[in-house]
């Protein structure tokens, strides 16, 4: 293990730090972290290791194994793994991030929110995400990019390793941040190099007479400027208790398929054909299935018998093993409420593992925020709109039933809300407030009029 501390004891001879720091990513990259978020990151873009990896095998007359090339082999992968993390991302932040000053949006930058999400999808699949503050924006440094340096005594983050390489054939970059700055290197045919040395994260730049420019000074932040964001307190990938779950139905599904395209559901048997290896048989299977028909040698005869695939078992254990997905992952099963009218009530009680879930996450994604902003010098605190399914008229109805505990602003509020017309709310409010006026001045022209007839009438 790589620690703050290691570095320390380096020095500041330029040769042993660049060697350290590609120590530091050798070390990183064999680490359970590291290897984690490679597999997670694979089941988020359907590329299920366990199936895609599987393969059949027979054995010859003479016990060697050999590949099965001549039976079906689906290789069916699920997208379980990336709808789970998906939707709980765009649960959480799918609405946007709300702060109490205005001005807090316009500091951080047009694309802070965009980068947060992607900050919380890499921290679900790889544990944990690093947010850089670079100047006046975030970038978001993925495990699989980034190697800590964490201080021993206090367990803080205090330099780390950013490192890419295109492939084995081209140059690994690598950038090594530290508390008083940063310095980029390179290494291409087994020899390193510095790109640049190390200089300041802020750099103050004048303007000479001849209209160049020159460095007059730079500085560092007040802390180390890259924040780690992690998934929750077991400091563990999402992918972790999921993937034998969704192998297993991937495993099965294939072999469902499998089965069904196998020989039409037949099997044949042959009689005086002891001689023959699974290697002959599946060559014999596959001579039936291409030609519909095949030569058997003297005295050997070959009998063909319908099965019914076990169809209705199957079905049952993809379904048990679904569900039992859903509620490891705390997600949200839209089956449930997609198959039938259901209550308001039922709606908030098919969410309720899921706004466990999110509740987790939002304050390990609060704290990530919190620390960015501290870093920048803003007092303020992030809010979240989680988006959701309700059934609309019931809780509309159920506001209009309130309406005599509620003034009008926070009625109309919140319909538009639930009519997906938020965008519209001050325009009604405004349209409200002219309604009062104008009921108000009618009011007040009525009452004037009607002292002014009465006055006439009692002079008269």
């Amino acid at each position: 293990m790589k620690t703050y501390q290691d570095l320390l004891e380096v020095g500041e001879n330029e040769q042993k730090r660049m060697d350290f720091v590609k120590s530091v990513i050798n070390w990183h990259t064999t680490t359970d972290l590291y290897k984690t978020a490679q597999i997670a990151e694979d089941y988020f873009c359907k590329k299920n290791r366990t199936i895609l990896e599987y393969q059949k095998f027979l054995t010859k007359f003479t016990g060697e194994i050999v590949p099965d090339v001549y039976s079906a082999n689906y290789k069916l992968a699920s997208n379980f793994y990336g709808r789970f993390t998906t939707q709980l991302v765009q649960y959480l932040l799918g609405n946007g991030i709300s702060f109490e000053e205005e001005s807090t949006k316009e500091k951080l930058g047009d694309d802070f929110e965009k980068k947060v999400m992607k900050a919380t999808k890499n921290a679900l699949i790889g544990a944990v995400c690093f947010g850089y503050w670079n100047l006046d924006h975030l970038e978001v440094f993925p495990v699989t990019e980034f190697a800590p340096l964490v201080d021993e005594d206090t367990g803080k983050i205090r330099a780390g390793v950013r490192f890419w390489q295109l492939e084995a054939s081209k140059p690994l970059r690598a950038v090594f941040y530290e508390e008083d700055g940063f310095t980029e290197y390179r290494w291409e045919n087994g020899k390193g190099f510095i790109i640049n040395d190390k200089r300041p994260y802020v750099l103050n730049i004048k303007y000479t007479e001849n209209g160049g420019e020159e460095i007059a000074e730079g500085e560092n932040y007040n802390s180390f400027p890259i924040i780690p964001l992690w998934c929750d307190d077991t400091h563990q990938s999402t992918i972790v208790g999921l993937r034998e779950n969704i192998d297993a139905y991937d495993l099965i599904k294939s072999g469902f398929c499998n089965t069904i395209d196998e020989a039409s559901i037949v099997y044949w048997t042959l009689n005086n054909a002891g001689g023959m290896d699974d290697v002959d048989l599946s060559q014999f299977l596959r001579r039936i299935k291409e030609l519909h028909g095949a030569f058997t040698d003297d005295n050997v005869t070959a009998e063909p018998h319908s099965i019914n695939p076990p169809i209705e078992g199957r079905e049952k254990l993809l379904d048990r093993i679904r569900a039992d997905l859903y509620e490891d992952a705390m997600a949200l099963d839209v089956k449930n409420i997609a198959d039938g009218a259901v209550t308001a009530t039922q709606i908030k009680a098919a969410y309720e593992p899921i706004n466990s879930k999110a509740d987790d996450l939002e304050y390990q994604v609060t704290e990530f925020i919190e620390k960015i902003l501290a870093i920048v010098g803003i007092d303020d605190t992030p809010t979240y709109t989680r988006s959701k399914i309700v059934n609309t008229q019931e809780e509309i109805e159920t506001v209009i039933a309130s309406a005599q505990y509620l003034n009008d602003e926070y009625i109309a509020k919140k319909i538009l809300e639930l009519l997906g017309d938020a965008d519209k709310t001050e325009e009604v409010l405004s349209g409200l407030v002219e309604d009062r006026l104008l009921n108000y001045d009618r009011a007040t022209t009525a009452e004037t009029t009607g002292l002014e007839t009465e006055s006439g009438v009692q002079e008269a």
